[in-house]
């Protein structure tokens, strides 16, 4: 008997999956400099601890994306689910570098899988303009789950417990995901008849290879300053995961109300604008300090807030044949791209901090000196994004008139 898809419990449960994937995310940068200072780690061996969970995700992803007509979602959630939990608890016993190189790798595996089913999963079950809503409502809890992770590793670090209790909060959401996904029927893909080799051609396109050039740059420009943000700000005057929380609910925010902005403005219209506001975003960020931060961190989340969605929308819609592969190379290479510099920023913290010992600074204003040279260094992906997004806006509108 054939069982009839649910498909807003699946998105329900889509959406818990990426609740867990945004726990894994700022719960590890909430307690980095724990991990740091009690396994004597130096900036470097965590931003290589970091890599791992990028690194994982497009691994997953990719090879989701190949299977994915094959095996289905179902499946590829299951591994997700073993990954997770198996990553969470040998994250919670690691007692040294190598054995949390494992885990996050085993985490970064879990949160790829999911990418890897959802994505294509939600667009199988929805159409047009409500595809693209439902796109954006879902990546809305990557940022609503890093909010409500960034105030759960605030909370709980103020009142002095352990990082190993913060990780167990990763499980919840996880459990969640389980239990609504248990049991249920899920869509075919609209292109079934689409194999590997016809989403390779496909993905030839020069459109979508200018696109994919493109999402290794918004995702570094989104990951990069979020995942660093306590180093980075630390010594800033402003809380660090305050300032994260904030970035991350206006995303939430935006990401929940994008259809009817999505509707009114093309989506290269909104990837430009996102890439203007990303990079003044960065630029406040590395020029202000205090209670000012937050107004910096305000323009910033709005400038990465559409970022993801629209990067993965804008393919589905428009180059459909590359199918679920096509999405799932898109959101692997901007994981890939972020994993690659999570050691380089790790590496330009160290670098500019002892450019400023060297000056004569010292202690907290050498922190923060290094801090923001750092966020200047990464103003150059969404500056690459503004001259690439402005292109591609203007040639479509010529084009669209020809």
């Amino acid at each position: 008997m054939n069982q009839t898809v649910n498909a807003n419990r699946l998105f329900l449960a889509s959406c818990f999956a990426l609740i867990t994937t945004a726990f894994s995310f700022s719960i590890r940068a909430g307690i980095l400099g724990q991990l740091g200072s009690e396994l004597g780690l130096n900036n470097v061996e965590l931003g290589t601890i970091n890599s791992m969970w990028f690194l994982g995700f497009p691994i997953a992803m990719v090879l989701g994306g190949v299977f994915y007509t094959s095996i289905g979602p179902k499946l590829i959630m299951q591994i997700a689910l073993v990954a997770h939990a198996a990553g969470i608890l040998l994250t919670i016993y690691a007692v040294d570098y190598n054995t949390l190189l494992i885990s996050t790798l085993l985490i970064g595996i879990g949160n790829g899988c999911t990418e890897a089913a959802c994505n294509p999963m939600i667009a199988d079950s929805y159409t047009g303009n409500e595809m693209n809503t439902k796109l954006n409502r879902f990546h809305m809890w990557f940022p609503g789950g890093i909010v409500v992770g960034s105030l759960i590793s605030k909370f709980m670090t103020d009142a002095g417990m352990s990082w190993q209790s913060q990780v167990w909060v990763i499980i919840l959401p996880t459990i969640l995901y389980a239990v609504l996904f248990f049991g249920q029927a899920f869509p075919k893909p609209k292109l079934a008849q689409n194999n590997v080799a016809a989403n390779i051609k496909a993905m030839l396109n020069p459109l979508y290879l200018f696109m994919l050039a493109c999402m290794a740059l918004t995702a570094i420009s989104e990951f990069g300053p979020q995942n660093w943000v306590g180093p980075i700000l630390s010594k800033a005057g402003a809380s660090p995961m305050l300032v994260l929380a904030l970035v991350t609910g206006l995303m939430a925010i935006g990401r929940y109300f994008a259809g009817p902005i999505i509707a009114k403005i093309n989506t290269i219209g909104v990837l430009l604008f996102s890439a203007i506001f990303a990079l003044i975003g960065l630029y406040l960020m590395s020029s202000m300090s205090g209670s000012t931060l937050y107004f910096a961190a305000f323009i910033y989340g709005l400038g990465i807030c559409f970022f993801w969605p629209n990067m993965l929308g804008f393919v589905a819609e428009k180059l459909p044949e590359t199918g679920a592969l096509g999405l799932s190379i898109m959101g692997g290479l901007g994981m890939f791209s972020s994993s690659i510099f999570q050691p380089i920023i790790g590496s330009w913290i160290d670098g500019h901090k002892a450019t400023q010992l060297a000056s004569g600074l010292v202690g907290d204003a050498a922190d923060l000196a290094a801090g923001q040279a750092t966020l200047s260094n990464m103003m150059v992906f969404p500056g690459i994004l503004i001259v690439a997004f402005a292109g591609l806006y203007f040639f479509g509108k010529k084009a669209s008139h020809a």
